[in-house]
């Protein structure tokens, strides 16, 4: 019933905090998917644990605004609104940019080489075309930006992006899993890389703003047709 990661009960720490970073984990990378109900008698199967670290999990997650309790109905994932979305984008794409900016400052030969290798591999599994993959390329796609936030080198941005980041994971898989979607972003990450390999500060900033925007008119357009198919 549930897309559980594995759980690790080799781990020498309270179980309570091993099922509540599972199920954290599990919400922020899309395999629990916004408005999916959680019932702990289930959760507590698929693990293989009792329901009380799943109720206190629950608990948790719900203070983290990632799970909601509605009345007389359960624990449900939270599901953000379409303007909660481009809420998030909108903070995002200027974080992006700066941070695209000052990694096209800093980047060493190291960086260079390691942007190369994400994008080659970024590219290779999206041509797959295989919707299996999807996670996968969704976690990619991360690693990349997450580089580039490490070469960019400021504890500061680094910070302010980390909450940006877990509101969007929720809603990622929901871009990523459209195949052509997945192939532009991979278009868009070379000319980014390629920027950030350049030195070329102002097209560095320039595609980081554009990808982050192009995300946000996909969203904006399905959502539309959603909208018109019900």
């Amino acid at each position: 019933m549930y897309n559980l990661l594995k759980l690790d009960l080799h781990n020498y720490r309270p179980l309570r905090d091993v099922v509540f970073e599972n199920l954290r984990e599990s919400i922020l990378t899309g395999r629990l998917k916004p408005g999916q109900r959680l019932m702990e008698i289930q959760l507590a199967e698929g693990l293989g644990v009792s329901r009380t670290p799943v109720r206190e999990a629950i608990r948790k997650l719900e203070l983290e605004d990632l799970v909601v309790m509605l009345p007389r109905k359960g624990a449900y994932v939270t599901n953000m609104s379409l303007k909660e979305i481009l809420d998030v984008l909108e903070v995002r794409a200027t974080l992006e940019s700066l941070a695209a900016k000052l990694a096209a400052k800093k980047r060493n030969d190291i960086d260079i080489e390691n942007l190369k290798q994400i994008s080659k591999r970024f590219k290779k599994l999206t041509e797959k075309g295989n919707k299996n993959d999807m996670v996968t390329i969704s976690e990619m796609d991360i690693e990349l930006h997450h580089c580039i936030f490490s070469i960019a080198n400021n504890k500061s941005l680094t910070k302010s992006t980390k909450i940006i980041w877990e509101k969007e994971y929720k809603f990622r898989l929901s871009y990523m899993s459209d195949y052509d979607m997945s192939l532009r972003i991979a278009d868009e990450h070379e000319k980014l890389i390629k920027a950030i390999i350049d030195g070329d500060v102002t097209e560095a900033e320039k595609y980081a703003l554009n990808h982050i925007k192009n995300s946000e008119e996909y969203i904006i357009n399905n959502a539309t047709l959603k909208s018109a198919e019900l």
